[in-house]
C-alpha cells in the first residue's frame, strides 16, 4: 500500500488522500475515493479499540449516524486494531450501521498528519512529546462518566474497570506503539476536501481526551451539504 504523510493536521481547504483499509463491519476493503463524487464523508480516525475514551467517542459518531445519512454525509469509523480483534468486538458491540474499517499501521493517521504523541519524563515539545508531569496536572471532567474530575491515568483505569474491558495481545501490541496516537475526526466534502476538522493536535492541546459536540458536527455537516 502506498504510504502517506502530511506536516500537520489537514486543514480545510487540503484535499484528502486515498487510503484503503480492510473493512470490519463488512467484507472487502473501504477506500476514500469510494466516496468521491458520491457523497461527503466524516472520517473518524482513533486509537486502538483499548482505548476508552475512543470506545466512547466512537459510540458517539455511531449516534449521529442516522441524522447524517439524513443530510446526505456518510461516516466511517477508522481505528487502529488488528482487523480480526476489531471484528470480534464489534461482533459482541454492535452499533447499528456503523461502517468501520481497521488500520493497524496508523496509515490514515499519519496521512491526514495526526501526531503519534511520544510521552516523556518531563519534556513538552506539543504535538510531539508530552511529560508525564503534565499530563497527570490534567484533569478530565466528564459529568455522569467519571464521578469526579481525574487525571488521564485514573480515569482511563476508571472507565476500563466500569466497561470490563479485557485487553488482549493485539491491543497491547498496539498500546506499546501508539498508546498516545492523536486522533481526530474530518468533514470531507464530495470532492475530497477537508471542509471541517477536530483534532486532538489543536495548537494549545485543549482538545486532548475530548470530541466534538453533537451539535458542532451537525452543524459543518449542514454547511458542507451545501
Amino acid at each position: 500500500m502506498a504510504e502517506y504523510a502530511s506536516s500537520g493536521p489537514l486543514q480545510p481547504g487540503d484535499r484528502a488522500p486515498n487510503v484503503v483499509l480492510d473493512a470490519i463491519t463488512q467484507e472487502g476493503k473501504i477506500a476514500l475515493d469510494d466516496f468521491r463524487g458520491r457523497k461527503p464523508v466524516l472520517v473518524g480516525l482513533f486509537r486502538g479499540l483499548q482505548c476508552p475514551f475512543c470506545r466512547r467517542q466512537i459510540a458517539t459518531m455511531a449516534q449521529l449516524k442516522a441524522a447524517l445519512s439524513e443530510k446526505g454525509v456518510e461516516t466511517l469509523t477508522v481505528v487502529n486494531t488488528p482487523i480480526e480483534r476489531a471484528r470480534l468486538y464489534f461482533r459482541y458491540h454492535p452499533l447499528p450501521n456503523l461502517l468501520a474499517a481497521a488500520d493497524p499501521e496508523r496509515i490514515s493517521h499519519r496521512a491526514f498528519g495526526l501526531p503519534n504523541l511520544e510521552f516523556t519524563e518531563d519534556e513538552d515539545d506539543w504535538p510531539r512529546k508530552l511529560g508525564m508531569q503534565t499530563v497527570m496536572s490534567m484533569r478530565l471532567d466528564m459529568p455522569g462518566v467519571l464521578p469526579e474530575p481525574m487525571d488521564p491515568v485514573a480515569a482511563s483505569d476508571y472507565l476500563q474497570k466500569a466497561d470490563g474491558y479485557e485487553m488482549t495481545d493485539d491491543d497491547r501490541r498496539m498500546e506499546a506503539v501508539a498508546m498516545a496516537q492523536l486522533v481526530g475526526e474530518f468533514l470531507l466534502d464530495r470532492d475530497g476536501v477537508v471542509r471541517w476538522s477536530f483534532t486532538e493536535a489543536s495548537p494549545d492541546g485543549r482538545n486532548m481526551f475530548r470530541s466534538p459536540s453533537p451539535d458542532e458536527v451537525m452543524s459543518a455537516a449542514s454547511q458542507v451539504v451545501h
